[in-house]
């Protein structure tokens, strides 16, 4: 048997560079692979105490076992030991170069660009030492797994929000007659309320030149409107042709009472509304059309200023009401046929 041992011998030489970051071998990056099989031949013998025990190199050390004496000092042809150990000598020497501060005739620091320009070997070192995807494949199995991973965190983050539940909650609430009814009592509303409590400047919001905004002035409701009549008159007004009088109708002439097949004294499960919305849609439509649409006072009870400012604040004025109006009752007949 000659050179280094037999086990280290059949390896290759990415598997002997693993051996070698594995035992701590250190500046073997440059050695030709005769020479790697050497140098760990040597750096295991001498360490055989510290790795004889180590499952990973039994086979290395079963194969010296095999052997009569160190394979580097009977069995390495004759000069193997000198060039090995003139390598050993060169990395040093190379290494110390590379450690050594570095700086010119001023004393100025050299930049770090520049000494890895002047030290190659040093910058393919640590650029060997980096992890890299070995294929085309490996980076898209990696950006596949990532992307994988960011959808799997979102989708989990989005159903801890509980963003599904409100969502749903949140639609069975707004799926009803009455929800329709509210939404567009609160659309009117909006459209009468600068009308019967106005705005009234507050304070201004200064100019931010780093935003580039300008002075924005602000406007609140003026809450003493609340005292007079301006305000009361016009808002009650409001709240009984559209409120008050058709839920009172709704009440009384609800037709979901009797709906269980002319059996009075026995309600029908479909009947869970205490004012027929149906019958709401119809009185409000009636009432608003009375006084809204031909001014009707019923004898002076009503003030005709509070008619016309209603009139012309609402979208649409008594138009727009009845067209709400005409909206709710046939949701009221659809929601009718599917209870049925």
């Amino acid at each position: 048997m000659s050179g280094a041992n037999s086990w280290l011998q059949r390896q290759r030489k990415t598997d002997l560079a693993e051996l070698a970051q594995y035992t701590g071998l250190r500046n073997y990056e440059s050695f030709k692979k005769s020479e790697l099989e050497l140098a760990l031949d040597e750096y295991l013998a001498e360490n055989s105490s510290t790795f004889s025990s180590d499952p990973k190199l039994a086979n290395y050390f079963s194969s010296r076992a095999r052997t009569t004496g160190s394979p580097v000092k009977r069995d390495a042809p004759e000069g193997a030991v000198e060039r090995l150990k003139a390598t050993k000598r060169r990395v040093t020497k190379a290494a110390e170069e590379i450690l050594a501060p570095e700086s010119d005739d001023d004393d100025e620091p050299t930049s770090t660009a520049t000494a890895l320009a002047r030290t190659p070997g040093r910058a393919l070192s640590l650029a060997s030492r980096i992890p890299l995807p070995a294929t085309p494949a490996d980076v898209a199995e990696a950006v596949d797994r990532s992307t994988v991973a960011v959808r799997t965190h979102v989708v989990s983050l989005y159903r801890e929000s509980g963003i599904t539940e409100a969502t749903q909650a949140t639609r069975e609430s707004l799926s009803t007659v009455a929800s329709v009814l509210f939404a567009i009592s609160a659309f009117e509303l909006y459209f009468l309320r600068p009308e019967i409590l106005a705005d009234r400047y507050a304070f201004t919001v200064p100019a931010i030149t780093f935003l580039g905004t300008r002075d924005f002035p602000v406007f609140v409701p003026d809450m003493f409107l609340l005292l007079t009549s301006s305000f009361w008159s016009p808002a009650l007004l409001w709240g009984f042709t559209s409120a008050v009088l058709p839920s009172i109708a709704g009440y009384f002439f609800n037709l979901t009472v009797n709906s269980n097949h002319g059996r009075p004294g026995r309600r029908s499960h479909a009947s869970d509304s205490v004012v027929d919305p149906l019958t709401f849609s119809i009185a409000k439509a009636l009432i608003s059309y009375v006084v809204y649409g031909q001014g009707i006072t019923f004898g002076g009870w009503i003030d005709e200023t509070s008619i016309a400012r209603i009139n012309t604040a609402i979208y649409g004025g008594y138009r727009g009401i009845l067209t709400g109006t005409a909206i709710t009752g046939v949701l009221s007949i659809y929601d009718a046929v599917l209870k049925k």
